[in-house]
C-alpha cells in the first residue's frame, strides 16, 4: 500500500487548508511535505546508501522552507499557527 494515498491527502488538507479541495494553501503544502519528510526520514535511517532518496529529501526540506518563507513574509499569524500545529521549531 501507499504511504500517501488519496483520502491521507484529503485529510491532510482538510485539517490544514480552507476544505479538502484546497489543495493550494502553504498550510496544506507545509502538512503534506513535512509528511513526506518525516517518511522518508525513516526510510533513510534502514538505507544509508540511498542516495537517490537522500537528495528527493533534501529538496524537498527546500521547498518546505521556502514555503514557511512565502507564509512568514505575508501573514506572520498564519506562519506560528502552522508551526505551532506540526512542531516543526523546539
Amino acid at each position: 500500500m501507499y504511504y500517501l494515498d488519496s483520502d491521507k491527502k484529503k485529510e491532510f488538507f482538510s485539517t490544514y487548508g480552507e476544505g479538502e479541495k484546497d489543495t493550494g494553501s502553504p498550510e496544506a503544502q507545509v502538512a503534506m511535505f513535512s509528511y513526506r519528510i518525516a517518511h522518508l526520514t525513516e526510510h533513510l535511517k534502514k538505507n544509508r546508501k540511498d542516495f537517490h532518496t537522500q537528495r528527493a529529501l533534501i529538496k524537498l526540506v527546500g521547498k518546505r522552507r521556502k514555503l514557511l518563507d512565502y507564509l512568514k513574509a505575508k501573514e506572520i499569524s498564519r506562519y506560528r499557527d502552522v508551526v505551532a500545529k506540526l512542531g516543526l521549531r523546539r
